[in-house]
């Protein structure tokens, strides 16, 4: 008899994958290198067998990145540098659907575990924002039908609903104390 899985313990937990998913292009993608880590492979195996099924992977499933976005990613400590040990050529960015595909091109058990739990964080990043979404035109629609009465309310939710600014920054180097005038 095959043991129990236990549901609680995840492959990928989903918290490690939501942090991978980047907004590259008005779209939710993930990285060649991201996804080869988490199947657990090189990232040029990826790229290979990738490239051996490009009729698999049209323009919407995935994209190779510019040298512009490549090195913004870079300034953002998203991927390496070059030089260091990094990446040769520019990375590949995954649409859902293409890290979909990914699951018939790689076909271990460990890219059909990864596979399903990548899907279910796309869902459940699409549910939270039509949750957003939904909530914010819901707001906007009692605003303007209570906007009079209840004008002070609706300013405190648009507050609460838009993210905190940048706490202010310290200045950098050392103070000296100012002395005290007799």
């Amino acid at each position: 008899m095959p043991p129990k899985r236990d549901s609680r313990r995840q492959l990928v937990p989903i918290e490690m994958i939501e942090q991978r998913i980047l907004l590259i292009r008005g779209q939710k993608v993930m990285l060649d290198s991201d996804l080869a880590a988490l199947y657990q492979v090189e990232t040029r195996a990826l790229v290979q067998a990738v490239k051996r099924n490009v009729n698999r992977f049209p323009a919407d499933f995935m994209f190779q990145l510019a040298t512009e976005e490549t090195n913004s990613l870079r300034s953002q400590s998203v991927i390496s540098n070059q030089g260091r040990g990094g990446r040769r050529h520019l990375p590949y960015a995954f649409t859902e659907q293409g890290v979909a595909m990914l699951s018939s091109v790689l076909n271990s058990k460990r890219a059909i575990a990864v596979n399903i739990a990548i899907m279910r964080t796309f869902v459940k990043l699409r549910q939270i924002l039509a949750t957003h979404k939904k909530f914010a035109e819901r707001l906007a629609a009692m605003e303007k039908k209570y906007d009079q009465h209840f004008k002070v309310v609706f300013e405190i939710l648009r507050q609460l609903t838009e993210p905190p600014p940048d706490p202010p920054k310290r200045p950098i180097g050392f103070l000296t104390p100012k002395k005290k005038e007799p």
